[in-house]
């Protein structure tokens, strides 16, 4: 995995109906996109976080966030877990039906086979377009069947609007329409699972490793762009792990698989496959250079982001089972910006708190921290990311420099907020 980009932030599906053609983009300057390297995607120091309703005016300036949250604890937390937990959420699958199951999980190398037209065709049964409504507004989303009772997964942003006596209404492959429920949902990760009633011939979908994926490799995105369901678009992987910032209130930190397979509005929720069709992420974001002509923003130019499989079926198995999510911590505060440039030393730590997984590992204030698990950690958003991709109680292995010397490493296990 590599990284090199810091975080960027992004707008729901969800929309006022005062504002027009809201999209879930970063936006960088008109006429500069091209003079950034990956070193600086998504976004520049200054370029602020959209808001969800309605859309910032021409020339709107947020202030950079300061992180200072202690990971493990609040909204700007990093959540680590280990690598152990990775693969071993088994869910809804014959071989092992207690968890959601991701197939490749011992696979040693990414399957390449299928076309795109094959891959359309296994995903789009167990595609669902999801259509908010309520009281400020309405919104339409995409989502995926994850088993035969009726669970689907989708991003929590899609139904976000809907928590205030809205209604969530779930449109199937073969045209069949529900009322949906909200089981749970993380604003950490950006993914909720909703559940409907008494409906038959539910198609689940497979998961893939993310952790397969190579760089080229061809993908397909499906959902409802637009409003316009059931449609597919292909293209390859551009990043296997790339620190984004999205969510309804730009918390959701995560290493994200990158495309160029054309996502827009409303594609939010839905699977990101290879072409076997086994879901390698949920599509949760797009990058933009510009307003659009109309006031809103731009749409698709190539750069889409999805969350990866590993994150989706941990989180979405445990919504199934308990209604929330649990988060690995670190026991650890950070001190930096969500809009940083990339730098070359890694990141500082702010405070280790006493008793906590670093400070029982040996970890101190003032250590510089340059990968977790192999992964270079540039900027503060980048570390953010890496950690929540783990499993709570899981071990990582953190390399370090301490007051300028040689690079160290230190296996911490990782604690549970």
């Amino acid at each position: 995995m590599t990284t090199n980009a810091q975080p960027g932030s992004y707008a729901p599906d969800f929309r006022d109906p005062q504002a027009s053609n809201e999209e879930p983009t970063v936006v960088l300057p008109t006429g500069q996109y091209g003079s950034y390297t990956a070193a600086d995607f998504p976004a520049p120091p200054g370029v602020p976080p959209l808001a969800p309703n309605p859309a910032p005016a021409p020339g709107f300036r947020r202030p950079k966030r300061r992180v200072g949250a202690m990971i493990g604890g609040a909204a700007m937390a990093a959540v680590l877990g280990a690598g152990a937990g990775i693969g071993s959420y088994a869910f809804l699958v014959d071989h092992n039906p207690s968890g959601v199951s991701v197939t490749s999980a011992a696979a040693p190398s990414p399957t390449l086979d299928g076309t795109v037209s094959a891959a359309a065709a296994k995903i789009e049964p167990s595609l669902v377009t999801i259509a908010v409504q309520a009281s400020n507004g309405s919104g339409i989303g995409s989502g995926m069947v994850l088993d035969k009772d009726g669970h689907i997964l989708t991003n929590n942003h899609v139904v976000a609007g809907a928590g205030n006596g809205g209604t969530i209404t779930v449109t199937f492959h073969d045209g069949a329409t529900a009322t949906a429920t909200v089981v749970g949902t993380s604003e950490l990760n950006d993914l909720a699972v909703i559940k409907v009633d008494g409906v038959n011939n539910l198609n689940p979908v497979t998961f893939a490793n993310s952790t397969d994926l190579q760089v080229g490799q061809s993908v397909v995105a499906a959902g409802a762009p637009l409003g316009l369901s059931e449609s597919v678009t292909s293209g390859i992987v551009s990043n296997t792990a790339r620190p984004v910032r999205s969510g309804t209130n730009n918390d959701a930190v995560y290493l994200a698989v990158q495309t160029d397979a054309a996502i827009n509005p409303g594609n939010s929720g839905g699977p990101l496959v290879n072409l076997n069709g086994d879901v390698v992420g949920v599509n949760s974001a797009i990058a933009g250079t510009s307003s659009g002509p109309d006031g809103g923003q731009s749409g698709n130019i190539g750069i889409g982001f999805a969350i990866p499989s590993e994150v989706a079926t941990r989180v979405a198995n445990e919504l199934i089972t308990t209604g929330k999510t649990s988060n690995a911590q670190l026991g650890v505060k950070l001190t930096g910006s969500d809009s940083e440039l990339p730098t070359s030393t890694g990141v500082p730590l702010g405070e280790v708190v006493s008793g906590g997984p670093a400070d029982k590992a040996g970890l101190r204030a003032g250590d510089v921290v340059t990968q977790l698990n192999g992964f270079h950690t540039t900027t503060t958003d980048g570390l953010i990311a890496a950690t929540r991709f783990y499993a709570p109680g899981s071990t990582v292995t953190v390399t370090f420099i301490r007051d300028g010397g040689a690079p160290q490493t230190v296996d911490v296990t990782l604690g549970t907020t």
